[in-house]
């Protein structure tokens, strides 16, 4: 059985996300659903050096507190690579020449329709600007940004030191991509 929406009704809604409740007939029966809807897509940037290294980002999250990431953020309606270039920029100080879409998911599919795409950047080199990185990092609540190296990170994932989701699907991306587990 497919779902059938009856009515849709808006709770809340401002420049990122729009919040709405929906009358619905599902597997189990009638109920309604809450839907958390990105206004735009979500980048996210699995950064490595020459070196096999991972740029990872410290942020302090209102709603988790640290986390460790790959630099991410929103595309603010542009396009994806544009958005993925300007995310790492701002938040690592880092420009990269080689950009390859590694893969595509959804965040919380339960509860939202909110669309990411992964992205792997090779040919690192700090921009000549990194002014607007430091004050960018400020605001964005960035505590750390280190390189680690791929088979650490993955390390951290396996002892819970990394538990953002999506950062660890792009990681996994990441080591599909380059056939690179360990």
């Amino acid at each position: 059985m497919s779902w059938v929406t009856h009515g849709s009704e808006t709770k809340y809604s401002n420049a990122w996300i729009h919040v709405r409740e929906d009358q619905v007939t599902g597997p189990s029966g009638d109920g309604i659903y809450g839907v958390v809807t990105m206004r735009h897509p979500a980048v996210f940037v699995v950064a490595m050096d020459a070196d096999d290294r991972v740029c990872m980002v410290t942020l302090d999250r209102y709603t988790t507190g640290l986390s460790v990431e790959v630099p991410a953020g929103g595309s603010d309606g542009e396009e994806p690579v544009v958005a993925a270039r300007r995310e790492l920029l701002e938040e690592t100080g880092f420009e990269a020449s080689d950009w390859t879409e590694i893969g595509t998911m959804h965040a919380l599919n339960g509860i939202a329709d909110a669309t990411e795409h992964v992205f792997l950047a090779r040919g690192l080199r700090r921009a000549s600007s990194n002014g607007d990185a430091a004050d960018s990092q400020a605001e964005e609540g960035i505590t750390a940004v280190a390189w680690v190296p791929f088979a650490e990170v993955l390390r951290m994932i396996a002892d819970g030191e990394i538990t953002d989701g999506e950062t660890i699907a792009a990681i996994a991306y990441a080591g599909i991509g380059l056939a690179r587990f360990s």
